[in-house]
């Protein structure tokens, strides 16, 4: 069996990304990934994902693929919206309270909680740099995070969002109305748009 054939067809249609579940569907067992590696055929990038020594990690797909118990946001998402020109030092993501993403998420990550009944507020998907996608929050959204966590995100961010939005074509006044009217931040969101608008 072509071993690298299966797996060239698996990273092709997922991003260049190869997982253990993914290859084990394809008949490709642990063993043999780790063989491979071994004969530096491919890469480990994480635990449980490759990839071929001459593609590119695109690593917002990589955490991505880990759980489907969490969202890029705030500055990952402004980053994705072409708000921050910046790649962010430290990814951010939003998970439900009560839900703990796992070790590696955490140490990758800096991590927000929301009550589960927002988690899916705004939630769409965003194309990362390398043209994958991911889930992320919309920039409605994304204001309102960044409004709702103003004193865990740097001060230039905050403001640099702001203005941008403003001014941006694609503003949503009304969805940023109703997003902060759900997130019990409206008067907040107005008070600091009040000033740009």
């Amino acid at each position: 069996m072509n071993y690298l054939s299966q797996l060239k067809t698996i990273a092709e249609n997922n991003g260049g990304i190869i997982n253990n579940k993914m290859a084990a569907s394809h008949g490709v067992s642990r063993a043999i990934l780790s063989k491979l590696c071994l004969n530096n055929k491919i890469q480990r990038i994480t635990r449980g994902q490759y990839i071929f020594n001459e593609d590119i990690q695109d690593e917002l797909l990589s955490i991505s693929m880990r759980s489907n118990l969490f969202v890029f946001s705030h500055e990952t998402a402004l980053f994705l919206h072409g708000i921050s020109d910046r790649t962010p030092f430290e990814h951010t993501i939003t998970t439900p309270s009560g839900k703990v993403p796992s070790k590696a998420i955490q140490d990758e990550c800096k991590i927000y909680y929301i009550k589960p009944e927002l988690f899916d507020l705004g939630k769409t998907m965003l194309t990362t740099p390398a043209g994958n996608k991911v889930s992320g929050y919309d920039l409605e959204r994304t204001i309102c995070d960044i409004v709702r966590s103003r004193s865990k995100v740097s001060s230039e961010t905050f403001l640099a969002a702001l203005k941008i939005y403003a001014t941006s074509p694609q503003k949503n006044l009304n969805k940023l109305n109703t997003y902060a009217t759900e997130m019990k931040i409206a008067g907040v969101v107005r008070k600091y748009l009040e000033v740009l608008l």
